[in-house]
């Protein structure tokens, strides 16, 4: 047996529970708004949407080593894009380290708010930052939705076993 193992072959080992959690299909988002006059985008694996609906609330986990949330969390307004198909090929450039060539070839809308959307998304979420809570590794960010659009003729992508999937309806 080996250290983090108990005899029923459960596991506290980091990477065995990163693998499993990775089991488990979620939604993928893009979050973007003009900050400092610039264009930022992050995305996220973790977003979920019901937190609350009334009012309407959506969610998202954001890794304290992150360079692009503590800029993008001083947006007044963030837009929130559910990745679709048309972003199947662009998810990892989007997500790049370098914030230079982000948007290459990427269709946004920017609102007067300053949230931007991408083209393409199933759905489209204006929100504003409502609470922030510790968790581990992570801050759980709480948003709450101001305003929102949906285009039933996208189908969203899921993150599932580290791999974006396209979740066809």
């Amino acid at each position: 047996m080996t250290a983090g193992e108990s005899e029923t072959g459960f596991t506290s080992d980091p990477g065995e529970m990163q693998r499993a959690f990775s089991g488990f299909p979620s939604g993928v988002a893009a979050l973007s708004a003009r900050v400092n006059g610039e264009p930022t985008v992050m995305i996220v694996s973790t977003f979920a949407v019901g937190v609350s609906y009334n009012p309407p609330m959506v969610s998202f986990a954001a890794q304290h080593s992150s360079r692009t949330w503590p800029a993008l969390s001083r947006a007044g307004v963030i837009g929130v894009s559910v990745l679709g198909e048309a972003h199947s090929d662009k998810a990892r450039q989007l997500a790049s380290r370098s914030k230079e060539g982000r948007f290459v070839g990427i269709g946004t809308l920017e609102a007067a708010s300053g949230a931007i959307f991408l083209e393409g998304a199933p759905v489209w979420l204006e929100c504003t930052v409502e609470h922030s809570y510790p968790a581990g590794d992570h801050d759980i960010i709480v948003l709450r939705v101001l305003a929102m659009m949906t285009d039933d003729d996208r189908n969203p992508l899921v993150w599932h076993r580290q791999t974006l999937k396209m979740l066809t309806g």
